[in-house]
């Protein structure tokens, strides 16, 4: 190196967060069948029958409940993938997805 040239030494500190989770919630109406909630739970969000149950009776006597904690993107897809299904069976049903 000769004496013109300046040596720098440069720490990058990478500040990583993981991502934000956000929950599924799915909203009591009067309308559709718990039948087709506890199919949404098992199909969609592979819940076991006996929890899909318990989480239907939770959306039916609390007005709602959440029925999983996941990244953004997978949380809007089965979000999406959920309304579809209760659309084509003429249910109502609403869906929402909310940051933790």
């Amino acid at each position: 190196m000769s004496k013109s040239d300046i040596a720098i030494e440069e720490k990058v500190k990478i500040d990583v967060k993981p991502p934000s989770m956000f929950n599924v919630i799915f909203i009591n109406d009067q309308v559709t069948p718990m039948d087709l909630v506890i199919h949404l739970l098992v199909t969609v969000f592979h819940h076991e029958l006996k929890t899909a149950e318990q989480l239907t009776l939770e959306v039916h006597n609390k007005g709602q409940a959440i029925v999983g904690i996941y990244s953004y993107e997978v949380a809007e897809t089965l979000s999406l993938e959920a309304t579809s299904i209760a659309r084509a069976n003429g249910s109502p049903l609403k869906i929402q997805v909310v940051e933790e």
